[in-house]
């Protein structure tokens, strides 16, 4: 089934509407849940919460891709999950080292400016070469860790490490130029 016929049942308030997200979109929303918190259990629950989600959202939002709607639905959910569930082992895990490495470069905003600062954001990853925004995609969207990257690009981990901090330097360059200034608090 197409996008466009899912978001139809979700206007109609057709419960048939998760079903069909889940056979089109399960498997990737599980997968990059299972990524971030590495429990099945919670993977799963996270999972069923982003259906919930997009059948509360929808409407009235009326997302331009579904699928990218539903991973950003579950990629938000897992990672409160995740710090949740550290809370009180304070303990590293590669979502948490991903996040610590962008604390320098993203500045602290508040809601009403985050649309314009990821906005930001698209525009400096479309200044990136391929090869460098999808090892930038990897490490901060997917939150794979540094290993992973180096065998799935065939690079050596000091590479990625090297290529991540040059590409963190150059987001706080370009990220001045927008007018953000970064405010460690």
């Amino acid at each position: 089934m197409e996008d466009a016929d899912i978001l139809n049942l979700y206007f109609q308030r057709n419960e048939r509407a998760i079903s069909e997200s889940k056979q089109k979109y399960g498997k990737q929303i599980y997968a990059l849940a299972y990524r971030i918190l590495r429990n099945r259990e919670d993977s799963e629950e996270c999972e069923n919460d982003t259906y919930l989600g997009a059948w509360k959202a929808i409407p009235p939002a009326s997302p331009h891709s579904l699928g990218a709607f539903l991973l950003r639905t579950v990629r938000n959910i897992s990672i409160s999950r995740m710090r949740a569930n550290r809370a009180d082992k304070r303990g590293g895990g590669e979502v948490i080292l991903s996040l610590n490495e962008l604390e320098d470069c993203i500045p602290f905003t508040q809601n009403e400016d985050s649309n314009n600062l990821a906005a930001s954001l698209d525009r400096f990853l479309a200044t990136l070469p391929k090869e460098e925004r999808m090892v930038f995609v990897c490490r901060y969207w997917r939150c794979d860790a540094i290993d992973e990257i180096a065998h799935e690009f065939g690079f050596g981990q000091s590479k990625v490490k090297m290529m991540l901090s040059r590409t963190r330097e150059k987001l706080r360059a370009f990220l001045k130029q927008e007018g953000y200034e970064y405010d460690k608090r």
